[in-house]
């Protein structure tokens, strides 16, 4: 079983690209601003193998928004959102999906619904289905259990970047729990949204307790990011903090 990473580009989040013996399916898809690169890219990857599906782990427009374009490239490749996406996919609803903010159309998608605990099987391998709410309602994260890993999309935008909870259908407390129960998953990969793999058990638990103590501590402060943090730009579906948290060596962007 092969996990592929397409690095994001600009404002998109990473595409994922998981492959087995038997079927290969692809987690996010991107903007629509790099949608022809997005079909080229995987089209190398798989070499004319079948793509069977598109799994997205939110309606935001950094990981949905090319979903249109790369179902048409893939005919046979169904698209799968959280049942609490769909009508935005489908009616290409460019407020909750956030494309407004990037001066950008949403492309409208028919997406089929994928439920908490739906087993994938590739073959060698399987994926499955984890429902992560928090960042948004539709969050989800897809967990490849004998790997180890998860791919999380933006409830984990990168390990020094926390995501934000004021969008459209993000909740505060959901965020915990989330975060939460990814700790317990014991993973050695975590996939963000955007850069590298976090890697290792021990620091990926490092990362997560950071993440849920600051999100417990925004609860205390009834929902608020701290008045030092500066204010996020209207594309960002996170915060940064003003003294940025570590990253392993292994993870820093060159």
């Amino acid at each position: 079983m092969k996990v592929v990473r397409l690095p994001a580009i600009h404002y998109d989040g990473n595409v994922v690209l998981v492959s087995g013996s038997m079927a290969s399916v692809v987690i996010d898809t991107g903007t629509s601003w790099y949608q022809a690169l997005q079909v080229e890219r995987l089209k190398g990857q798989l070499n004319g193998r079948k793509l069977e599906r598109i799994l997205l782990t939110s309606r935001r427009f950094p990981v949905s928004g090319a979903a249109r374009h790369v179902a048409d490239a893939f005919p046979e490749a169904t698209v799968h959102i959280h049942p609490e996406g769909q009508r935005s996919l489908s009616s290409g609803d460019f407020f909750t999906t956030w494309a407004n903010r990037y001066d950008s159309d949403m492309p409208s998608v028919e997406a089929e619904p994928i439920e908490e605990g739906e087993l994938i099987p590739l073959g060698d391998g399987e994926v499955r289905a984890l429902s992560l709410p928090g960042h948004c309602a539709d969050g989800m994260g897809y967990h490849i259990p004998h790997l180890s890993t998860a791919v999380v999309g933006a409830l984990m935008p990168r390990a020094d970047r926390p995501t934000r909870w004021d969008l459209p259908t993000g909740s505060l407390p959901e965020l915990v729990t989330s975060l939460r129960r990814l700790r317990g998953l014991g993973l050695d990969s975590l996939v963000p949204l955007q850069g590298p793999a976090i890697r290792g058990g021990a620091h990926i638990q490092e990362v997560l307790d950071r993440h849920i103590d600051f999100f417990q501590s925004a609860i205390e402060r009834q929902g608020s990011a701290p008045s030092s943090w500066p204010r996020p730009a209207s594309t960002a579906l996170w915060l940064t903090p003003p003294s940025p948290w570590p990253l392993d060596e292994h993870e820093k962007v060159t």
